[in-house]
């Protein structure tokens, strides 16, 4: 099937491309603006002379319209291009800021978090949002959306990623429009009391009641968890291991009211409401009911990025169904992401779930057929396993590179989690929401509870047995940008070669493949050439990384703590081998003298010279004395110092004009290359 004769795809494409141009290059908003209205002229006026809209001239037009449009879109979006936005004016220092809770997130050991939109600074109307950290003590009440607080604080830049190759959180929150955040204690906002009321905060006091009601009914506490996570959207309740084990058994889209979840309750709802096809105006009576229930589930589920994205989506797949027609899903569903792109958010392009979620449903529409074509068992029962083994074998292969680009790992035993608990997912959903409208209703039969709650615990057993299964779970996997496109290259052209067998699609193919295999060698002796070193930031422990090739030597006096800094740096640096050594306190770099002084505060006594000195575990010495008998030329302290040492050492190495390079603030020190 040649899908670019289809239009909405082409202009979808068009619309993704412009995004993309707008999100990389700053074009600012006049020039594309100025674009699109020009182009848009031109193209009225070929389709009015001309009256051939399928004319090269018109589609040239149309086609650059389109993309101008995604680079205007793409381009309102960032907030230093909308005037009310709060950093156009003065907003550094301490300001009284009146917010309005929109979303909270999940807390951390230290804090409740939540993201808060502008609506004035020392009364000036503003926009934009802000991350909000409240400290954990008595006096801190959980935030809820809708909450409006009159906030004296100074707001500070989200962080950027210490140490190498972190996730990087601030990139994460700038994807979402927020680029700043305030620390708050409790005595630096105060509660407006009767704010305005906003669907969003009644969808979340729906299911504050709704988790209230679940809990007085007896539901085991790991239960009570999936059950909110399947049904309301949070995972706030669910236990590390558990949400570990989901991981690891290739269930984590289960945890996330996502596609799957909505495709499923679509199909539940198409099936119900099939008897209403008898009735006139029958198909569009049920239409327009599967769209209400759709959202109505949206609404349940706190209408959250994720949640309107799935139902937008799926309401455009209801309509596809309704029409009935071969070969339209794929037009309704790139009309999906076309108005979700352009009426919703531009930058969704670039969250996670939302490639994840399309590539998914591509996939499988895609590939589905082609897997049956392959394959159509007599059995019936063998001929359901096959169809529910092919739409998870489609949706995987379609989100593979995705997976592997973010996560670097692949969960093997994928299709044994589906199979044993997707075809029951449509009935766990089902019973969940009778359960939550029973509880409302204060009907909710005891039987039902701990039918259910049994259920969710067959669910959480089988999932558990599959993660255990650690020989199936591939991890650590490196996988970059350039690998992420050959592989989708490669798999378009599988697909279009096993559809259509042609010599252009085997080429396209094999080139893809070819060149997949080409970038590996060469990232391969890449890693071979690379010698670094650096001191890495963790807190209360010191950790040197010392790369020589594809080696990676590893001095930590912790290396529990260090597991996860490791792990990131060993994908991203495709380091194939590990080797722990104890710290040593002497080290040359370049011919250079490194002295590495710990808590024993122990340093060549006689008049020594040294170009690097790293302070570590806070050392109790005379601060200027070590300078003068050692004269460095760069200090560097790790995060295993206090907090007071620091700013004493700052302070004096800021009057000797000393450079000082503290980890916890500057982010890891690199070396370029060691010698020991």
């Amino acid at each position: 099937m040649n899908l670019l004769k289809f239009v909405p795809i082409k202009m979808t494409l068009l619309l993704v491309l412009g995004i993309l141009l707008g999100h990389y290059f700053d074009f600012g908003v006049l020039v594309p603006l100025t674009l699109m209205v020009l182009f848009m002229l031109i193209s009225a006026l070929l389709f009015f002379r001309q009256k051939q809209p399928n004319s090269i001239r018109f589609g040239a037009a149309a086609g650059m319209t389109t993309i101008c449009i995604g680079i205007f879109a793409i381009s309102m979006a960032q907030p230093k291009n909308l005037p009310s936005h709060y950093t156009h004016q003065e907003f550094e220092g301490k300001h009284t800021w009146q917010l309005k809770i929109g979303e909270v997130l999940k807390p951390t050991s230290f804090s409740e978090r939540a993201i808060a939109s502008v609506q004035a600074i020392d009364g000036k109307k503003a926009a934009g949002t802000l991350l909000l950290n409240f400290s954990i003590d008595a006096d801190t009440k959980k935030p809820r959306p809708d909450d409006e607080l009159l906030v004296h604080a100074t707001v500070e830049p989200i962080s950027a990623p210490l140490n190498p190759h972190q996730f990087d959180y601030r990139n994460y929150m700038a994807g979402l429009g927020v680029a700043h955040q305030l620390r708050l204690e409790a005595r630096e906002y105060a509660q407006i009391h009767n704010a305005s009321k906003t669907i969003y905060g009644r969808a979340a006091s729906l299911r504050s009641h709704i988790k209230e009601n679940l809990k007085e009914a007896g539901f085991g506490k790991e239960e009570l968890g999936i059950i909110q996570a399947l049904l309301l959207g949070e995972r706030n309740d669910i236990s590390a291991e558990t949400y570990n084990d989901y991981k690891n058994a290739g269930a984590i889209h289960i945890l996330a009211v996502s596609g799957l979840h909505i495709g499923i309750l679509l199909l539940l709802l198409e099936f119900l409401f099939r008897p209403l096809e008898r009735l006139p105006k029958g198909k569009t009576i049920k239409l327009i009911l599967l769209v209400l229930l759709l959202w109505a589930f949206a609404f349940l589920a706190g209408l959250s990025a994720s949640v309107i994205r799935a139902v937008t989506m799926f309401s455009f797949v209801a309509y596809a169904l309704y029409l009935n027609r071969p070969g339209n899903t794929f037009n309704i569903l790139a009309l999906s992401m076309f108005f979700i792109l352009l009426a919703i958010d531009p930058k969704l392009l670039f969250q996670v779930g939302f490639q994840m979620s399309y590539t998914a449903v591509f996939a499988i529409i895609w590939i589905y057929p082609l897997l049956q074509k392959l394959w159509l068992p007599k059995n019936k029962l063998l001929r359901k396993v096959w169809q529910l083994l092919s739409v998870s074998i489609a949706a995987q292969l379609g989100v593979l590179p995705i997976s592997l680009f973010y996560f670097h790992q692949f969960p093997g035993l994928f299709f044994i989690s589906n199979l044993l608990i997707v075809p029951f997912l449509g009935v766990i959903l089902g019973i969940g929401i009778l359960t939550i409208v029973l509880s409302l209703l204060q009907l909710l039969p005891k039987f039902l509870v701990t039918s259910y709650n049994a259920l969710i615990g067959w669910m959480n057993w089988v999932i558990a047995w599959v993660a255990r299964q650690e020989a199936f779970i591939f991890k650590n996997i490196s996988f970059d940008m350039v690998q992420l496109l050959f592989a989708y290259i490669a798999i378009i052209g599988m697909l279009s070669f096993w559809s259509k067998a042609t010599f252009k699609r085997a080429v396209l193919f094999l080139t893809a493949v070819i060149a997949f295999q080409l970038w590996l060698f060469y990232t391969g002796y890449q890693s071979w050439e690379k010698d670094s070193f650096l001191v890495a930031h963790q807190t209360r422990n010191t950790l040197l990384l010392h790369r020589t090739g594809p080696q990676l030597t590893i001095m930590t006096k912790d290396s529990s703590r260090s597991v996860r800094i490791v792990n990131d740096y060993l994908v991203a640096e495709r380091v194939t081998s590990i080797q722990y050594r104890s710290i040593r306190n002497s080290l040359r770099w370049k011919n250079e003298k490194v002295l590495l002084v710990d808590s024993l505060g122990i340093y060549p006594s006689t008049q020594t010279t040294v170009d690097y000195v790293i302070m570590t575990g806070s050392p109790k010495l005379n601060f200027e004395r070590l300078i003068d008998s050692l004269e460095p030329k760069n200090i560097i302290a790790d995060g295993s110092n206090y907090r007071s040492d620091i700013n004493r050492w700052r302070a004096t190495c800021e009057k000797r004009k000393l450079p000082f390079h503290y980890t916890g603030e500057k982010g890891a020190y690199y070396f370029s290359t060691i010698n020991q």
